[in-house]
């Protein structure tokens, strides 16, 4: 059983007032550290092509380990909380949209989730380039709390046509 929290971020979308994708994600990473979520740790910036394919901009993600004292739950509400600060508006499923929070790991916790609820961990994360390869950056020696496997073989296991890049 592991201790640590990760949630991914991501944006494709510039934002009026912070600017680009990464500048936006940056400054929602410091709103969540002035709302009592501490920053651990940040793996590289990546660049990555949307999923499913379209013809959206690339999208700029990451994943940060935080420490919170807030339940899974109650974590996931502030999560959902900054992203309607910062714009975000829940239309479409894989809309574009100016920021991404998403909890995908809370303590090798396990839950089913539902409204309101973290589904734990985030039911898709395994099948994502673009949280396993950051990640891999964070935590190399992280192991997924259903299946056991580690970050190197979840992305050993992705589908192929993931297009992603580190950025500089």
């Amino acid at each position: 059983m592991h201790t640590s929290v990760f949630i991914a971020l991501g944006a494709n979308l510039p934002h009026e007032r912070f600017g680009s994708p990464r500048r936006t994600l940056e400054a929602a990473l410091e709103e969540l550290a002035r709302r009592g979520v501490t920053i651990v740790g940040l793996s590289s910036w990546y660049r990555t092509a949307p999923m499913p394919a379209s013809d959206q901009p690339w999208y700029v993600n990451a994943v940060a380990e935080i420490a919170s004292e807030r339940s899974a739950d109650a974590l996931l509400a502030e999560l959902h909380a900054v992203e309607a600060a910062f714009g975000r508006a829940r239309t479409v499923p894989n809309a574009a949209r100016p920021v991404d929070l998403d909890l995908i790991d809370f303590k090798g916790e396990i839950a089913s989730g539902g409204p309101r609820r973290a589904t734990l961990p985030h039911p898709r994360m395994a099948e994502r380039a673009f949280v396993l390869l950051p990640l891999a950056d964070l935590a190399p020696h992280w192991r997924h709390p259903v299946s056991g496997l580690s970050v190197q073989a979840l992305i050993a296991a992705l589908p192929p046509g993931q297009a992603i890049e580190r950025e500089g």
